[in-house]
């Protein structure tokens, strides 16, 4: 794998606000997406629609980034993550990030590659679990940079790695820690309750395989963690569709109608901690499930830049860069 040239390792994600002053603008990128999110009125209006909910949803958006330090974590981990991944696979890599919906850009990471004479590259979502409303956005907003901005550019893209053995280890992992946080007394009670994002269901049921990847990597991690009881919610619903069910909230309050006491979330769409782990879960549910009758309530811890996570992700480039073109 040894190049005169470097060979880009690029992590693709969703990024976020920097400052609660870019909380609105980055609203405003994150509800113009199409791909994402097609308002009901057609692409002409998408756009002034954005502007106005982007206005209406930053001011309670900015409290809940204020109340974990005033910005996002994710672009830090991100970066870190491509760092520890170019370092594991040595001296020819060179890492770089480009986020979907702020800063860095995929133009503004294209224009650096090519300036910093990567001419191969191998692009990853860190999005385990294919859907095209997420990593296919951030692939897709790639591929129409690169034609841009640096259009010699050779690259492979990892579009989804739900079932690979290092990540499901690694998982399987971070939920093992989760359950030494509760007393040994305790711990064959813990009920483990996995948590992906929602996506609408027209997603599901136009055929989009998210939810078989999410069921996929939950076999994968009970089969390494062993028989226990465990569920499945989807968080982070939001507006008047239909969304995928049952929402995460719903599952906590049944788990304390039959008399749970306690309960481990494993954010499992989620590779690194951000405003969903940080405020929604360690925040928001933590504080449903105490007022529900649930007086033990953890979080597993997030991959981050865990060293098994790290050589996980290596080795899925590696995998990538030995297979025939």
């Amino acid at each position: 794998m040894e190049s005169d040239k470097p060979i880009g390792i690029v992590l693709l994600n969703m990024g976020g606000p920097d400052s609660l002053e870019a909380v609105e603008p980055f609203l405003y990128n994150l509800f113009s997406d199409r791909e994402l999110i097609r308002l009901p009125l057609g692409a002409l209006l998408q756009r002034p629609f954005a502007r106005l909910i982007s206005f209406f949803r930053a001011k309670k958006v900015r409290l809940n980034y204020r109340a974990i330090g005033g910005k996002t974590p994710l672009l830090m981990w991100t970066q870190r993550q491509a760092e520890g991944v170019a370092r594991a696979l040595g001296t020819s890599f060179k890492p770089y990030v480009a986020m979907r919906y702020w800063h860095p850009f995929a133009q503004e990471t294209l224009r650096q590659m090519r300036a910093d004479g990567v001419e191969r590259a191998v692009v990853l979502s860190m999005y385990p679990h294919y859907t095209g409303a997420t990593g296919g956005s951030s692939i897709n907003d790639f591929r129409r940079a690169a034609r841009e901005h640096h259009p010699d550019l050779q690259f492979t893209v990892i579009d989804q790695w739900y079932d690979w053995p290092g990540y499901l280890d690694a998982l399987a992992q971070r939920v093992r820690e989760g359950l030494e946080q509760f007393h040994e007394l305790r711990r064959d009670e813990v009920q483990i309750l996995f948590s992906a994002h929602a996506l609408p269901q027209k997603f599901i049921d136009r055929g989009d395989p998210y939810l078989e990847h999410i069921l996929a990597t939950v076999k994968g991690v009970m089969e390494r963690v062993g028989e226990r009881p465990w569920h499945l919610g989807f968080q982070s619903r939001s507006g008047p569709v239909k969304w995928m069910e049952p929402d995460t909230v719903e599952v906590i309050d049944t788990l304390a109608a039959e008399g749970h006491k306690a309960v481990l979330m494993v954010p499992i769409s989620f590779v690194s901690d951000h405003i969903e782990t940080l405020h929604e879960i360690d925040i928001e549910y933590a504080e449903h499930a105490y007022k529900a009758g649930i007086p033990s309530f953890q979080r597993v811890p997030s991959l981050n830049d865990h060293d098994d996570f790290i050589q996980a992700l290596a080795g899925l480039v590696r995998d990538s860069l030995e297979k025939p073109a």
